[in-house]
C-alpha cells in the first residue's frame, strides 16, 4: 500500500526552485545588452512566449525548449517514440501565442553514447509532432557527450512568422475580457520532477494501474497536447484576440505574463485530469503549488472580449475541448475560487 510523505511536497523540494529558476531567468536577460539594427532587429513589448525580430512586413519569430525529465519516464518505461511529439509541441505551442504560424524547426539530440535504435524511435515521434503541427523538421545536431550526459537530452528550437499587424501581445487584455480554457491531454512536459518524486516517495510504481486507465507510466508519458492548428483557425474566425497564454511550467504563472496589472478569475476551471490527483495525493501537495506548478487540466488560456468568446470556443472545440473559464478584472493575481488556489506574481517571461 502506498505510503505518505512526511510532509507536503512542493517543487522546491523536490529539486526544482521556480523562484530561483526566475531570478536567473532575470540576470541573464538583464545582461544581454546588444541588439542588432535593420532587418533582424528585435521587436519588444510583444514577445511574452516566444522572441521576434524585424522582418519587413513580418515579423520571424522564435522559441525554444526541450522536454525535461518527461525522459526519464520514457527511458524507466523504454519507450522514446513520443517524446519527439512533446518536443515539437513545447516550441510551437509558444510560437502561436503571438499568433504565428510556424513554419521549420531544428532539433538537438545530446546523447551519452551513439544509439541508431534510439535516435529512430525518438526521430518517429518528432515526425508525428511535425505532422500535427504542420512545420518542417529542416535539420538538427546529434551531440555524444559522454563525460557530460547521462542518458540523452533533447531540445529543438522552432521557426515561425506572423505580420507585425497581427501580432497578439496582452496589452489590450482589460476588465470585462474573458478567459477561454483549452484542454491539456495531460501533464504535458512540464513538473515532471515533482509528479516522479510524488509518486516514487509513495511507493508507487510506473507499471501501477493509473485512475482513468491505463499505467501510471503511460499517464506520465501522455504527449503534449499541439494547439497549432486549433489556434490558427480561431484567429481566422475571431481576429480579435487579446492575449494567448500557454500553460507550461509555473501553471497558472503563465498567464499573467500577458499583462501583469490586471486580475485573472478562473470560475469555471476546465475538469482536472486525474492523473494531477493522484500527485496531488500521493506528495500531499498543496491546491496553490499544484496550479503553480502543472497545467491542471487547462494547456492553453484565450484572453478575448465577451462577444468574441462563443466563435472562440467553436472553432477551438473543433480540435480540442474548450471552454469559457473565467473572467478578468481590475486587480493583480490569478485565482480559482472554487479550488481555494489564490496566486500572486508571474513566470519571469525570459
Amino acid at each position: 500500500m502506498p505510503s505518505e510523505p512526511s510532509k507536503p511536497l512542493t517543487y522546491a523540494s523536490a529539486g526544482v526552485d521556480i523562484v530561483a529558476k526566475d531570478e536567473a531567468a532575470k540576470r541573464i536577460s538583464g545582461l544581454l545588452s546588444f541588439a542588432r539594427q535593420g532587418v533582424g532587429r528585435p521587436l519588444g513589448g510583444s514577445g511574452h512566449f516566444a522572441g521576434m525580430v524585424e522582418f519587413g512586413e513580418y515579423a520571424l519569430v522564435l522559441a525554444t525548449d526541450g522536454v525535461g525529465t518527461k525522459l526519464e519516464v520514457a527511458n524507466a518505461l523504454r519507450k522514446w517514440d513520443t517524446v519527439g511529439i512533446d518536443c515539437i509541441a513545447m516550441n510551437v505551442n509558444d510560437v502561436v501565442c503571438v499568433g504565428a504560424e510556424p513554419l521549420a524547426f531544428v532539433d538537438y539530440l545530446a546523447v551519452e553514447k551513439a544509439d541508431p535504435d534510439l535516435a529512430a524511435e525518438i526521430a518517429k515521434g518528432l515526425n508525428e509532432g511535425a505532422r500535427r503541427a504542420n512545420v518542417s523538421i529542416v535539420g538538427g545536431e546529434t551531440a555524444v557527450l559522454p563525460s557530460l550526459v547521462k542518458g540523452f537530452d533533447l531540445a529543438g528550437t522552432c521557426l515561425a512568422y506572423v505580420k507585425k499587424d497581427r501580432i497578439i501581445g496582452g496589452s489590450r487584455i482589460a476588465p470585462g475580457d474573458v478567459v477561454v480554457g483549452v484542454a491539456s491531454s495531460g501533464i504535458h512536459s512540464n513538473g515532471l520532477t515533482l509528479a516522479r518524486r510524488a509518486i516514487a516517495d509513495a511507493g508507487i510504481a510506473l507499471s501501477d494501474k493509473a485512475p482513468g486507465g491505463g499505467t501510471v507510466g503511460e499517464a506520465l508519458l501522455e504527449p503534449t497536447a499541439i494547439y497549432v492548428r486549433a489556434v490558427l483557425e480561431m484567429l481566422e474566425a475571431v481576429p480579435d484576440v487579446h492575449g494567448i497564454a500557454h500553460i507550461t511550467g509555473s501553471g497558472l504563472l503563465n498567464i499573467p505574463r500577458l499583462r501583469k496589472d490586471v486580475r485573472y478569475v478562473i470560475d469555471r476551471p476546465l475538469d482536472v485530469p486525474p492523473i494531477f490527483d493522484l500527485v496531488a495525493e500521493a506528495g500531499r501537495v498543496e491546491a496553490n503549488e499544484m496550479h503553480r506548478t502543472f497545467n491542471m487540466g487547462m494547456g492553453l488560456a484565450v484572453v478575448l472580449p465577451e462577444a468574441g468568446a462563443a466563435k472562440a470556443v467553436e472553432a477551438l472545440s473543433r480540435h480540442h475541448k474548450a471552454a469559457v473559464v473565467g473572467r478578468v478584472e481590475a486587480g493583480t493575481g490569478t485565482a480559482v475560487p472554487s479550488r481555494g488556489v489564490e496566486l500572486r506574481g508571474a513566470k519571469a517571461s525570459f
